[in-house]
């Protein structure tokens, strides 16, 4: 065995018995599910209405809902419906259309990358946007996570301008 290749597998091993283990590549963490339940919740609500609850109570049936991080579900979708006005006028200075001209995807993952980053300061806003990327490329249109990327770093700036000036 080289040295280099000494040093990768030293550097993954864990180094205490508490020490989490590391996560496989290709599996979705349970705030990641969270956030595509919440998704497709905002998508049902822009599409067909629906209070919060009934939304909720609906995607709490899925099968995927078990994957989720019940709480942090909970919290997305219920900030997001209770400030969608509000989220909506931070979001519309940063695009090229009308708020009500975007996709119902694009309008989905928009209004919950807005609603992390303005009420989710424990998250890093990089956290927020690659979140919001990989949504928009796991259900949006083709080039869809461009957008969606450009809008959010454009939001990101305006809502976090103090953490994006510490790096």
């Amino acid at each position: 065995m080289t040295p280099a290749k000494t040093k990768i597998k030293a550097a993954t091993e864990p180094t205490t018995a508490t020490a989490a283990p590391a996560a496989k590549p290709g599996r979705k963490s349970r705030r990641h599910r969270s956030r595509e339940l919440t998704v497709q919740g905002l998508y049902q609500w822009r599409v067909a209405g629906g209070s919060a609850a009934a939304i909720e109570a609906q995607l709490r049936e899925t099968k995927e809902f078990a994957k989720t991080d019940e709480e942090y579900f909970s919290g997305l979708l219920r900030g997001v419906l209770a400030n969608a006005e509000k989220l909506e006028k931070h979001i519309q200075p940063c695009i090229d259309r009308s708020f009500a001209g975007l996709s119902p995807v694009e309008a989905a993952i928009l209004l919950l990358g807005a609603h992390e980053l303005a009420s989710c300061p424990e998250i890093p806003y990089r956290v927020v946007i690659n979140e919001s990327v990989e949504l928009a490329k796991t259900f949006g249109g083709t080039d869809g996570h461009k957008y969606v990327n450009g809008v959010l770093d454009k939001l990101a700036a305006k809502l976090r301008a103090v953490e994006i000036k510490k790096k």
